[in-house]
Order: structure tokens, then sequence, then C-alpha cells
């Protein structure tokens, strides 16, 4: 492999001083790798290294690790010479070990975990812990200080990267991307996240696309394609590539150390013009980016058993393998790590020596003690504005249509405007911001946008907080870097695509919930959902858009961390709203719908309602004085409004029925209480639920999710759930839910099946409401609209009143 010095600028050596310390750093952090890799005593190789000194099980990714403690150590020199504020994204999250090590070079790890002292009894800890039974893991998880970004899964270091970069004017974010993590799509897609950086009033990233050639078993794209096309790809992207290439350690230094400063100095320059207004007007930057090429499993043994192993696939992993077997390889486990000459770079009682500490920048900026990286540090509470200043005027059920996800939109506009001046608040969709009805938000804020501005363009603007672009995947990555490093945010789209970024909710789980364990982590905003054009609304895009099932996949992470909200009305919506940008650590589901519909609560009533989560109508309810003889329980707006319209049916077909009404806004009030904080006790669901009436429950989801919920209950046998039963197609709304069961026809059908004293009547009233399901099936294929008794449907009081606003 040549060595390469394309682009350099100007050259200027490293001091000999300078390169000592790069070098030794480096050097440390690569036999600290290794050691956690394989060692679970004589940390030092104070004698002889024996198979008992070796872990039984070997785990853990040395291929990538040292380009990563590569870069981290110019990263450090950086830092000093330039006092920057630097957070470091590690992409290829396998390199967990390498990570560790640097951390606790700097001497972060062991001021949070001070039993991991900095001599030979920590060092022994630090090794023996590292992918091992009550240790840590291996990636570059919530453990490992400094890190925002795990990497188990690939694809979304970028996306994190641009996030804690949005209104962080101060803050350069080095993201290390993969090349195998390059081939995956949200990869691919993040580095569009460019045309939304502007320089005035966020930060900078500086990606660093890491070639080492391999994944597991297979070379990587990015490695082999020609050096022209490689390059024209990332100007095309809209980046300027600087390279770093070769495998001679003092060579590579040299060229990083210049490399790094130049794109340091073209970072600032793009940003000192931006904030001096002396820059290019309406022209998006060309940032820098580093590619840098070296060997996989640099400076690790260059072939094992005759096998080529660095700089190739059987590097990626455990490079010696098989010591037990193999005693000759324990051999090559000493040489290999004698190889970077312990003694110079511990002291005698295992302290890191005095110029690799001072090779680390001090403090906070420590890239591993960076507030950035533990953003709940600088987390700041939202101004919120009164609920009742955006209250829907509500005098009676049903008395009023509205939107009310539009109601929602003017509340976020208020929390724009109130923390304009703190930037701590975005919100995040593909392209559907307006499409879910939050469009008063454009009234404060345009859309982020730095590319070319026509004038017949409409809410596009340099210095917009709402940010959409059409992929799922790097919405989520920005959102999750935002919140990540101490803001606050809503991610907005529609019901069905959200399954898109399903292992991006999985993986953020995960991390809030090993956070909840790590004293040091502060907790940070809630990852807040907006799900809208939701499966009852979709009737017009059809059967690819109807899918209500993300709720389900929330529903399988721990209880401490998922909450999952179905408002049935704008009022309920708001005050959910209100809440869920109020919490912390959690994630936050809300499913409503945008068309104009019936509106069932006062702000007042709405703020009791959602308090609780879970209540009986008592408007609505019929023969309230005792035990009712069926309880229909209702959750999400659809549902609620044909519970409201069965009832209805049934209050004048068989006034003499008692019917009691629950309504659910909060969907884990279902669950026991001993299984989510929100759950209710067993008294309390059976006070709501009975202990032995049927319960026609009518759900927004998939039917099996309310028996999930409530299978350990006293009356489970007695509920019945309708629900989406994976029935669609591009009809009318009503036919929507008349195809799945869900419709006033089909719940009157079930409380005639349940309730033994209709036994008498239940064949008459069968039959009448069979026959609205072929009336309605007639005139829908008639007219190509649901009949006007459906469409004009409004709630009618007990005495036969309506209601007027």
């Amino acid at each position: 492999m040549n060595e390469s010095t394309d682009g350099a600028s100007a050259v200027e050596r490293l001091s000999q001083r300078e390169l000592h310390e790069i070098d030794a750093f480096w050097r440390a952090a690569n036999y600290l790798t290794i050691g956690q890799i394989y060692l679970m005593d004589n940390p030092l190789l104070r004698e002889p290294l024996r198979l008992e000194h070796v872990k039984p099980r070997l785990l853990g990714h040395w291929g990538t690790s040292p380009g990563l403690s590569f870069i981290y150590a110019h990263l450090n020199r950086i830092i000093r010479a330039r006092d920057a504020n630097v957070i470091y994204v590690c992409g290829p999250g396998h390199g967990g070990p390498a990570m560790v090590a640097n951390t606790y070079l700097e001497g972060t790890y062991s001021e949070l975990y001070p039993d991991v002292s900095l001599d030979e009894a920590g060092m022994r800890k630090l090794f023996r812990q590292f992918s091992f039974p009550g240790g840590i893991p291996s990636h570059a998880a919530p453990d490992v200080p400094g890190s925002i970004h795990e990497g188990g899964e690939l694809g979304y270091a970028l996306s994190h990267a641009f996030g804690a970069a949005f209104d962080n004017p101060e803050l350069i974010v080095a993201c290390v991307v993969g090349d195998g993590e390059a081939e995956t799509g949200p990869l691919a897609a993040a580095w569009h996240s460019n045309k939304f950086l502007n320089p005035v009033h966020d930060g900078a990233v500086l990606p660093i696309l890491h070639l080492n050639g391999y994944k597991i078993a297979n070379p990587t794209i990015l490695a082999r394609i020609p050096k022209d096309e490689l390059r024209a790809l990332f100007v095309g992207y809209g980046y300027e590539p600087l390279f770093v290439e070769g495998h001679d350690p003092s060579l590579m230094h040299e060229r990083m150390a210049i490399v790094l400063d130049e794109a340091m100095d073209k970072i600032r320059a793009i940003q000192a013009a931006a904030r001096d207004g002396t820059g290019p007007k309406g022209e998006r930057p060309v940032w820098p980016m580093i590619i840098l090429r070296s060997p996989k499993g640099w400076t690790g043994p260059k072939a094992v058993d005759g096998l080529k192993t660095e700089g190739f696939w059987r590097s990626h992993q455990v490079p010696l393998a098989g010591l037990a077997e193999n005693p000759q390889h324990v051999k090559l486990l000493e040489d290999w790590l004698k190889s970077y000459r312990p003694e110079e770079l511990f002291d005698e009682a295992g302290t890191p020596a005095r110029f690799i500490r001072a090779a680390a920048p001090h403090g906070a900026r420590r890239m591993s003690a960076n507030p950035h990286a533990n953003g709940g540090v600088l987390r700041k509470s939202l101004d919120l504005p009164r609920l009742h200043d955006h209250a829907i005027a509500v005098v009676g059920p049903g008395a009023v249509k509205a939107e009310s996800t539009k109601a929602m939109g003017g509340f976020l506009r208020s929390v724009m405007a109130l923390n304009e001046k703190a930037r701590n608040f975005r919100i995040v969709g593909p392209d559907e911001t307006a499409s879910n009805r939050l469009q008063d938000v454009f009234e404060v804020t345009e859309r982020a946008w730095m590319e070319t501005i026509l004038p017949e363009d409409v809410h596009l603007g340099r210095d917009g907080r709402v940010l959409e672009i059409l992929s799922e995947h790097t919405c989520q990555g920005w959102l999750e870097g935002y919140l990540l490093t101490g803001r606050h945010g809503l991610f907005s789209c529609y019901e069905a695509f959200i399954h898109i970024v399903d292992s991006m909710f999985n993986q953020h789980a995960k991390w809030l919930d090993a956070c909840s364990d790590i004293p040091w982590r502060r907790p940070v905003s809630s990852l807040n959902y907006l799900l809208s054009s939701h499966v009852w609304h979709q009737e017009h895009n059809g059967f690819s858009h109807q899918d209500p099932g993300f709720i389900d996949v929330a529903l399988n992470k721990k209880a401490d961390v998922v909450r999952v909200y179905l408002p049935p009305d704008a009022n309920t919506l708001l005050c959910v709203t209100d809440h869920v940008l109020r919490t912390w650590n959690r994630i936050n589901i809300i499913v409503a719908g945008k068309p104009r519909s019936w509106q069932w609560l006062s702000m007042d009533d709405a703020i009791v309602h959602c308090r609780a989560g879970i209540g009986i109508w008592d408007w609505a309810s019929t023969g309230t004085a005792g035990e009712p003889d069926v309880v229909m329980a209702c959750a999400g707006d659809v549902p609620t409004l044909e519970t409201l319209a069965a009832v209805q049916i049934l209050r004048e077909l068989v006034p003499e029925l008692a019917i009691r009404v629950v309504n659910v806004v909060d969907l884990m009030t279902l669950q026991p209480k001993e299984h989510h904080p929100h759950g209710l006790s067993d008294s309390e669901f059976d006070a709501l639920f009975t202990t032995d009436r049927p319960v026609i429950f009518a759900y927004h989801g998939y039917p099996w999710t309310i028996h999930r919920l409530t299978y350990r209950r006293t009356n489970h046998g007695n509920i019945h759930v309708r629900g989406y039963n994976e029935e669609g197609t591009t009809t009318t709304p009503f036919d929507m839910t008349v195809l799945n069961g869900l419709d006033r026809y089909h719940l009157v059908h079930s409380v005639l099946d349940w309730v033994q004293k209709l036994k008498g009547v239940r064949v008459g009233l069968k039959q009448a409401m069979d026959g609205k399901l072929l009336e309605h099936r007639a005139y829908i294929r008639a007219h190509g609209q649901d009949m006007p008794e459906i469409r004009d449907w409004r709630w009618v009081e007990r005495d036969g009143s309506t209601t007027h606003a």
C-alpha cells in the first residue's frame, strides 16, 4: 500500500515530542484493547504469559479498534492545540474495547468507576470485566464515557452526529463511519444531512470514513472502488474529501495531523464567514470530511498459521483463537502485546506514563468527559404554553368538530416561540409536518433548508427548526442525537411507515434502559412520536398505508421506558402533548387522527381524564347507579366514535340495557401495577371493568394487544376485543371499520352475543344490524362515499337532544 499525501495544503512535520506522545498514546490504547479481549490476569506481562492468564471465551473485535484509537489520539492533539469542543461518535461500535481503552487513558473511566483504578489492579479489572459475565458489553454502550452511540447495529452514526450538532454552535462532532456501515441504507441517506446544517447557529460534523477494507468475511464496496470514483461520490454528496492512506505509523501520524489541521481550519473558516456575514449569501458550504485508509487489524499479527491476518478479514474479531488447543498462539499473543512496549507506557504501579497523560486534554475538554456526551447534564426544561390557551371550546360532548392534530400544531407553535432563544426544540419528520396538520409551527419557524430556495417555495429557510427529509431513519437519528445531547423534540410520522425505524426504536429503548442502571448518566428528554394519518384514516391510500403495529413493537420493551397514548379528541391530545414534553428517559408514542372529528371533553375534563389515563364516561353510560350489564371500552379516536355510535343505537333499541362506557387514553393503565408504573391495581381494574360482566373493547390496533395487556385480570375471559384484523383496501372511512368489524353495527352484534339478558331480542336486532351493513355495502358501491347517516351522525343526549356550540 503506497503512502499518500494527496490534498495536503502544507507539510509541517509534527515535533518529535508530539509524535512521541501521540504514538505512545496510540500504542497504549492498542495494548489496553488487546488486553480487554484476551486477558484476565497478568495485565502488564510482569511474568511469562500462560494459558491461565487468558480468558476462556474470547469475545470482542480487534479489526476496527486500532484505527479508532489512531483517530482518537489525533483528535486529542487537535483539542489541546485549539481548545476545541469535540465529541466522538464511534460508528463501528464493535470497537468498544478501543473506546474503553481511550477513556481509561484519559482518566475519565476511573473517575466514574473508581474501582477500575489507574494502576495494575485497576487494569486487571478493566481487562477482566470486558465481555465477561457481570462486566461490561463489547460495544460502545452507555457504560462507556463519552458515548452517545452504541453502534452495535450499523447505520446510524452520521445521523446521530448531525443531530448532536444542530443548535450546538461551538460543538464539533467527529463521526467515524466504518466502511461496512457505509453500505447500509440509513447511513447512505444520512450523508445528505449537510444540506440542513447551518454554520451560523449549528455546530459542525467532521465525518471520518474509515476504510480498512473488510467486513466480517468480505471486502467492502467503498474500499474497492477506484479512488477517483470514491472522491467523486463524496464531492457529489457535497463534501470536500481529504485522504489519509497508508500503513507506516510515523508517516500516517504526520499525514493525519496535517489533514486534521486542514479540516479544522476549513470548518472554522466556514463558520466565521457565516457568522460575521462575509461568506457567500444563500450558498451551502462545502464541509470537509476525511477518508482514512488503514489496514484492518493494523499493528496486529501479520499472519496466523500461515494465513494472512493484518489487512484482511481474519483480523475482524479475534485474530488468535483456540489458544487452549494451540499453545503456540499463547506465545504469539505475548509477542503481539510486547510489541507495543508496555514497559515504556506504564510505570511500576501500572499507571499510564506522564507523557501519555499529557497527550490527553483536561477536564471537560476530554471527549470522554464532554458534557454534550452526557446530555442530561445540559438539559433544561422547555417553556410550555398554558393548555387552556389552546383548548377547543367544548360546551358538551359532540358539540363541535375540530382537527385534533391541528390543535396540537398550534400548541407546538407556541412551544417553538417560547423556546426560540434557547433553540432547544425541533420537529422532525419525513415530509409530513403539514400533512399531519402541524403547519401552524411555520408561523414561527421554517423548514431547515440549505439548498437553493425558489421564489415559489414556501416555508423553507436557512434558520428553520423543522427538519424534513424523506428518510425515516435519518429523522430518527437526528432526533436521537439531538435528545442525547440535552435538547427536546418530536417526530411526526405516518403510522404505517414508522415501522421503517422499528430497529432504531429498539436500539434507543435499550440505550435508555441501560442508562437507568448507570448513576452518572443524567436523564435526557424523552423521544416523542406523533403517529397520525393512522390506519383508520388511510382509506384513500389503501392497504399499504394501513398498519397500527408499531404499538406492538413498543410493548416488547421494558415497562419503565415505553408509554403509549391514544387520545380520543383534541383536548386530550393537548394534555398528552404537554405531558410528554415534560418527561425524560422515556419513549412516548401518541396516536391521533387529523380529520375534523367530534370533540368530547372540555379542557378541564380532559386534564382530569388524562391524569388518570382511563375512566368511566358517565355522560355516555346508561343505568349508572349499579353494576352494568355490559362494559363498552374504547381506546383511540375512531374506536371511541364507533363505540359511542353503538351505545346510541343500543340506548334507542334496548333502553333497559345498563351500559358503562370506559375510555382509555394511556394504554399502559391496562397492565397490572406491578408490571408498569401506570398500571391499575387489580381492585382498580375490577372497579372499572367488573369481575363478571362482558366487556366489548373497541381498540385502535391489533386485538391481541389488549388480551396481552389484560390476560392476568380477573375478568379477562369476558373481554372481547374488536380492532384491526389486517383487512383493508382503498375504500371509504367507515368501510375501513366495517371490513375489520370495528364499526358500530358489529359492536352492537358483540353486545347481543355476550349479554345474556338480551337473548330474547337477539335475532331481530341482529337482523337489523345485518341490514344496515348490507345497506352500507350497497351504498358505497353506488355512490363512492359513506351513507348520510354515517357522515352526518352526531351524539344525542339521553333526553334526545343534541348539544350545539
